[in-house]
Parts: structure tokens; C-alpha cells; sequence
């Protein structure tokens, strides 16, 4: 009786593991069978493309689950196409975007988490981080855990300033050398700057922007073009203007893409390039052979500022839309996605020498040619400020930089390209 008792029992701890293993087997299956929509700027043509597919399928086989990647490159028509998507309920559930003014549209229309809410139910959520780092918006709070950081600066192309007879400028390169060493490069057939005033003419507005301020004025907006800070942007779109009329920037800068006159930067064909971090990866991915020929240096200084300040920061983070939040298969697995890509170990795969709120810091794998010369440019910067653009509504920044054209050419003056944007502010 005891004999068929204990059999009993044998059977019947069988059967309750057996139903053990179903149930967690089944719950693995529907944790594992998530579809997570995810945008990002990590488009075709970024140079960290390549890890951010990496990192997504880390992810993906780390938990079953399915990324549909909706990525594509930033610029202000995918900006607006972000917008448009929340505006329309067709946002994703995962974002990766700007965390200034730009996100403040969707995050005064309610639809994305904020951190201190997500910490409530995974108390471990970007605690790897420093929260002292993290974008504040208008309503005080939190809502993106942050990426790497940028930095922005001029690229050289080595090659054609030794053909030229120019050496690679330092950090005490003042405009009026550049201006010369310009006019030098375009008397030897060269163009002196690579730049698109038809698609990106923010980054050269920037640094003008900052040439006729301070680095403690930098972000001051304007109320209109008649008060100091609006006297600044003036000053700046007449020295775009300055620099279109002697023929500095390529032939066809009012109709060429960015795509275009950056490859006219590394063919060889143009000495001087204004971008960011990003753009080493873009060189290290479609230059690998000739990395020694482009080289990170200083936009040159004007007025108070000296060459050594630079713009930087952190700008962009991974959101999690309410939408996913609410849902409760997506929930889990949206903030593990955040956490995966926010990692120490997943970040460092996207740091060379950019700026991170990583508690431990990035740890980068061995430096090529052009990230050492950033890194050694990086080291001898002397103040970082963040980007003036990113505390204006996209309204306003979309109107301005559309208008930079009309400003260069003489179409409009840049004391009503000012106030015309400011109007939109």
C-alpha cells in the first residue's frame, strides 16, 4: 500500500513538473514572440549602422523577440516624419530621437514614459547612468535614458592642404587665417569648404552663431533680430554670406545634397568639412584604406571665442512610447530593448571618443588614425557648449535654415531671415 502510495506521489511529481515546464516553456514563447517597431537615426549611411545591427540582434536573440526597424538618416525631413507619426497614432514603440525641443511636441501630447515611471515597476532601469546627465524637458521631468554623446568640429583633408602648401590648423586657428588659407586652396583649384546650404547648413550657422558670442551666451535666443542675441544670428548668416560670395563653399552648395558634398570632402576634391562625431564612423566605413588622409581639427576662432570651444553634449536618447508602455507584451520587452541598447558593454561598441553618462565610461576598442586625431583634438578642447538650433521649435528651425539660401544669395536680408524664423519660435 505504501509501494503504490509513494508511486503515486513519484507520478504525480512528474506530472507537476512536467506541467512546470509547459507553463514556462509556453510563457517563454509568448515573451519571445514580442514585435517591437523601433526608429532610430541609425540609417543606411550612418556610420554606426553596422552596430546597430549588431546590437539588435544581440538583443533579439538574447529573447526571441522581433525588431521591425523603421530606422532611417536624421535630417529635418525625418524629424518631421517622427512627428507626423504620433501625431497620426502610427508612432513605434521604441524611439530613438533628439532629446531638446524637438521631442517636446510628443511629450507634451502625453505619448511617451517618463523615466521616474518606468523606475517604478524596474527600479534597475538607466541606473548604469548618471541621472545628473539625463535631457530635463519643459514639465521637469526625465523621458529618454541618453546615448553617446557628440561633438562637433572641422574635418581636414590632409592631402589637399599639403598640396595646397597649408598645414593642419590648431587650436589657435583664427577666421582670419582661414580666410586666407581659403582663398589659397581655391586659387589651386580646390573647394575650400564641403558643405550643403541646401540640406545641412546648420553646423557652419553654429559655429557662426558661436564666432560672434561667448560660449556663457551661446544659447541665448533671440526675440527678435534687433536685440543682442538676435544681432549674433545676423552677424552669422552674413558670414555664410561672406564665405558663399568669395566662393568658398561648391559650385552647386545651393543645390547639392549633404551625401554629395561630403564625398567631395573625402575624394579629395574639397579641404575643409564641419560635422560631428558621427561622421568618423561614415570615414571609417567608406575610406578604411585612407584614414590617414582626413584628420579632426579646429573650427577657426573670431572675436572672443577661441578655436578650442566647440560644440557638444548629449542630444538624442531612447523613448518608450506610452503606446507600448500600455500594452502589456510590449511593456517588458520595450524597456529591456532600452536597457540592452543603453548598456555599458552595447554603448562602448558605439564610442570612440564621444562623450557618454555612462557611470563607468565607455571602454572603445583600439583607435585608427582618425579617431586618435580626435581624440588628441578632444583633448585639447577648452569649453563645450550645447547646440543653440536644438532649443528652438523644429517650426522655427526649419524656416531659418530654409532661409539661409535666400540670406546668401541676396535674395532676403539676414535681419528678416531672423525675425521671420524668431515668428515661429
Amino acid at each position: 500500500m505504501n509501494l503504490k502510495r509513494n508511486r503515486l506521489f513519484t507520478l504525480f511529481l512528474a506530472a507537476l513538473m512536467l506541467l512546470t515546464t509547459l507553463a514556462g516553456g509556453l510563457a517563454a514563447l509568448a515573451e519571445g514572440s514580442v514585435e517591437l517597431t523601433v526608429v532610430t537615426s541609425y540609417g543606411g549611411d550612418d556610420g554606426n549602422r553596422k552596430n546597430y545591427e549588431a546590437a539588435v540582434a544581440a538583443y533579439e536573440e538574447a529573447t526571441g523577440n522581433t525588431v521591425l526597424d523603421a530606422s532611417s538618416t536624421s535630417n529635418e525631413e525625418w524629424k518631421a516624419r517622427v512627428l507626423t507619426d504620433f501625431e497620426t497614432g502610427t508612432e513605434p514603440d521604441v524611439l530613438f530621437f533628439f532629446t531638446n525641443a524637438d521631442a517636446e511636441p510628443f511629450i507634451n501630447a502625453g505619448k511617451v514614459v517618463d523615466i521616474e515611471t518606468i523606475r517604478a515597476s524596474y527600479p534597475e532601469y538607466g541606473t548604469n547612468m548618471k541621472d545628473s546627465m539625463f535631457a530635463v524637458a519643459s514639465d521637469g521631468k526625465s523621458y529618454a535614458l541618453p546615448s553617446s554623446g557628440f561633438w562637433e568640429n572641422m574635418f581636414v583633408n590632409v592631402r589637399v592642404l599639403e598640396a595646397c602648401g597649408i598645414a593642419v590648423p590648431g587650436a589657435d586657428y583664427t577666421w582670419e587665417q582661414f580666410l586666407l588659407d581659403c582663398q589659397t586652396i581655391k586659387d589651386n583649384g580646390y573647394t575650400p569648404i564641403a558643405c550643403s546650404l541646401f540640406e545641412v547648413p546648420h553646423y557652419w550657422f553654429e559655429f557662426a552663431v558661436l564666432n560672434n558670442g561667448t560660449l556663457a551666451n551661446h544659447l541665448d535666443i533671440p526675440a527678435s533680430a534687433d536685440d543682442e542675441a538676435g544681432q549674433k544670428w545676423v552677424a552669422a548668416l552674413n558670414d555664410l554670406k561672406d564665405l558663399y560670395e568669395r566662393g568658398f563653399f561648391p559650385a552647386n552648395t545651393l543645390t547639392a545634397t549633404d551625401a554629395e558634398t561630403v564625398q567631395l570632402f573625402g575624394d579629395g576634391e574639397a579641404a575643409f568639412l564641419i560635422d560631428g562625431s558621427w561622421k568618423v564612423g561614415y570615414f571609417n566605413e567608406n575610406y578604411p584604406d585612407g584614414l590617414e588622409d582626413y584628420a579632426i581639427s579646429f573650427v577657426p576662432g573670431k572675436g572672443d571665442r577661441s578655436a578650442s570651444e566647440a560644440i557638444g553634449g548629449i542630444s538624442m536618447g531612447y523613448f518608450i512610447t506610452q503606446k507600448a508602455w500600455d500594452d502589456p507584451d510590449k511593456q517588458a520587452a520595450a524597456v529591456a530593448f532600452v536597457e540592452h541598447m543603453t548598456s555599458d558593454e552595447v554603448l562602448s561598441t558605439f564610442v570612440t571618443t564621444e562623450v557618454t553618462a555612462l557611470n563607468n565610461g565607455a571602454s572603445p576598442e583600439g583607435l585608427n588614425a582618425l579617431q586618435q586625431s580626435a581624440a588628441e583634438a578632444n583633448a585639447q578642447i577648452t569649453g563645450v557648449v550645447g547646440a543653440v538650433q536644438d532649443t528652438i521649435s523644429s517650426e522655427a528651425k526649419t524656416d531659418l535654415f530654409g532661409n539661409v539660401q535666400n540670406v546668401v544669395t541676396g535674395a532676403m536680408s539676414a535681419e528678416d531671415a531672423v525675425n521671420s524664423a524668431i515668428a515661429l519660435n
